[in-house]
């Protein structure tokens, strides 16, 4: 059975964004994979998070993983740093990383123009440390987005270099996977891109009713179609996007046709969407606030995870350990 890894930096709850372009497909795959998900708190201190924050927020996306169904007798659920083995995996890789290459991945480019007085080292070997917490497992498949696809081919590039400095074929080359052949990408609301924490444009799978139709209806949109079955700009298409992920195909298929035909009133465009969304979110809302209050039950769950995933990245590192030439 090939191996599926996938994390999630602790830095705020879910969104949309992240069930319908990563957790969805969780579902799905720890059914037919043996799969490790773990929360990437170790990826969190890049931005410095307060001490407490760190398990309270640790604590929150556990509570989100399992409402959303993920399953710990399916799948190993685990947070990052209690399995130490991916520290030593990070440095070995980083003795054969340069730096070129780590200054050239986007994602360092754009994390430094956000925050150009905190540009740490974390900052610039996230590549490697991605890569490690990867290939910890000998995984095989690995769901991510778009934004993510340099850092896989590092992840990959790491693993090829280490293989053959070393003479073995230890590491399988992780291949980015999706159900739907290439990565979703949930827009936000503002029309600028992706949904995201930072962006401040995303619906929380944690939000209230109230607090959902306050965002839908804030939406960007524009003054409207002027020829029939003119295509959608951005911020309009981003509107059905969203639509085509919580509405019925009946739902979705009535405003587009409103919208060919030049006859769309996005107003009640808005009021649909966001009671479809309040549908969807109300039912995980209620399961995360279940777990939530369950805080015996939560660390149960992680020190579960942990013991299964400490007992694969073990034989991984013995491995590593001896090629390299230590104990």
């Amino acid at each position: 059975m090939e191996t599926v890894v996938s994390g999630i930096r602790p830095t705020g709850n879910l969104h949309l964004g992240n069930y319908f372009g990563a957790v969805k497909n969780f579902l799905k795959m720890q059914d037919e994979y043996k799969c490790f998900f773990f929360i990437a708190d170790w990826h969190s201190l890049t931005t410095h998070p307060r001490p407490g924050n760190v398990v309270e927020n640790v604590r929150k996306i556990l509570a989100e993983y399992l409402a959303c169904g993920l399953d710990p007798e399916k799948a190993t659920i685990y947070v990052q740093s209690d399995i130490k083995e991916i520290l030593e995996l990070y440095l070995f890789l980083n003795m054969n990383a340069y730096l070129g290459e780590l200054e050239r991945t986007t994602t360092f480019k754009e994390k430094a123009r956000k925050q150009p007085d905190n540009v740490n080292a974390g900052l610039l070997t996230y590549p490697t440390l991605m890569a490690a917490d990867i290939i910890i497992h000998k995984a095989h498949k690995v769901p991510v987005g778009k934004d993510q696809e340099q850092n896989m081919e590092m992840a990959r590039k790491f693993a090829r270099r280490f293989n053959t400095i070393y003479g073995y074929e230890l590491f399988p080359e992780p291949q980015s996977f999706s159900y739907t052949g290439e990565g979703i990408k949930i827009p936000g609301l503002d029309g600028s891109g992706k949904m995201g924490k930072s962006e401040g444009n995303a619906i929380y799978l944690f939000d209230d009713a109230a607090t959902i139709r306050k965002k839908v209806m804030k939406a960007v949109t524009d003054s409207g179609p002027t020829v029939p079955n003119s295509d959608k700009p951005e911020v309009i298409q981003n509107l059905f996007t969203l639509l085509d992920v919580v509405s019925s195909k009946d739902t979705y298929d009535y405003f587009n046709e409103k919208y060919n035909n030049c006859e769309i009133r996005y107003g009640d465009l808005k009021k649909q969407l966001a009671e479809d969304v309040i549908n969807f979110c109300a039912p995980i809302r209620e399961r995360i606030l279940d777990y939530a209050s369950n805080v015996d039950y939560l660390d149960k769950v992680a020190a579960l995870g942990a013991e299964k995933a400490q007992a694969s990245a073990q034989t991984t590192i013995k491995e590593v350990r001896k090629l390299i030439g230590f104990r």
